[in-house]
């Protein structure tokens, strides 16, 4: 009954988020890099934050330099939907929210150079979360295979965290998917969701890394970090700016190039993270050679897919 109750309100909600974005003209306009054709509402994705804000308040206040940690990365990122913000200051936010999350887990107990690791590995995995956040689904639909995921590991494996947070954070995905997972979405995530769910997922899967001191479970975002990843280096090698936006993304050539369905790109790459996150639990005690093979493969599929279409973008 708690969980229906927060799944009505953040309905509600978003509901409530439409009618002022539609008043403000908060708007995705399709461009030649965009993946879709039709103006739709941006920052639907706020509605993630609200979910962990709602937990935040009806536990008691827990994880208070977490949430300020969101905050901080929630506004700034709903600033830049709303009129592009500088380099400089969207850094001076991120980085504040960084040493709060770091707090917050712990880590200042450690030597330096485990922090500085840290703020290149979290940067890293919320820029590529943000980059991936480009067709109908697929932000919404990843996030819920891993807010699964950690649901079931902090239930059967290990508890590293309240699970009220996991679900009530999952009510606000299921929402957003509602809205998002769909051939016509009725809005778009914007930066403010991909970046604050990147977030929450972050915290989450450093706790539990921290819990059970064993990184291996960087695997619960090995999709998205091989897509990312190779991506970069395939740019790199075009001697293209990596800052600028772009269309080179494999599940863009599979929705762009091969006219794939931008609902059925986003199922492959949520079975395909479901698929690996059910090997390695079933392979624990064997986590870093599981992920060392995870990668492999998945980066032979990578390059296997651009030699064979990469070829109908550039001919695009």
């Amino acid at each position: 009954m708690y969980y229906l109750i927060v799944f009505v309100l953040l309905f509600v909600a978003e509901l409530f988020y439409f009618r002022i974005a539609d008043r403000c003209n908060i708007i995705d306009k399709p461009n030649e890099r965009s993946s879709h054709t039709k103006i739709t509402l941006r920052g639907g994705g706020v509605i993630f934050y609200f979910g962990a804000l709602a937990y935040f308040l009806i536990s008691g206040f827990e994880y208070p330099c977490f949430i300020l940690a969101l905050t901080f990365v929630t506004f700034i990122s709903f600033v830049d939907d709303v009129r592009s913000t500088s380099q400089k200051l969207r850094l001076l936010f991120h980085f504040s929210a960084m040493v709060l999350m770091f707090y917050q887990w712990g880590l200042f107990s450690l030597s330096w150079w485990w922090i500085i690791i840290a703020l290149i590995i979290c940067t890293g995995i919320i820029n590529a979360y943000n980059f991936m956040d480009g067709i109908n689904g697929i932000t919404g639909g990843y996030s819920l295979v891993i807010l699964g995921a950690l649901a079931y590991i902090n239930a059967e494996i290990t508890q590293f965290v309240e699970p009220a947070l996991i679900y009530t954070v999952l009510c606000s995905v299921l929402v957003f998917c509602f809205f998002n997972f769909r051939k016509k979405a009725k809005c778009f995530a914007g930066d403010v969701g991909s970046v604050s769910i990147a977030f929450i997922l972050l915290f989450l899967i450093g706790k539990l890394i921290i819990q059970t001191e064993d990184f291996s479970w960087i695997i619960l975002l090995v999709i998205y970090g091989v897509d990312s990843v190779l991506t970069i280096i395939h740019r790199l090698m075009l001697h293209e700016n990596i800052g600028l936006p772009h269309r080179k993304h494999m599940y863009q050539l599979m929705a762009n190039e091969l006219k794939i369905p931008h609902v059925v790109v986003s199922l492959i790459y949520m079975a395909v993270q479901a698929v690996v996150i059910i090997g390695y639990i079933d392979c624990l005690d064997h986590g870093y050679i599981f992920l060392l093979c995870t990668v492999l493969l998945l980066s032979f599929i990578y390059i296997w897919f651009m030699r064979k279409f990469f070829r109908l973008h550039q001919n695009a």
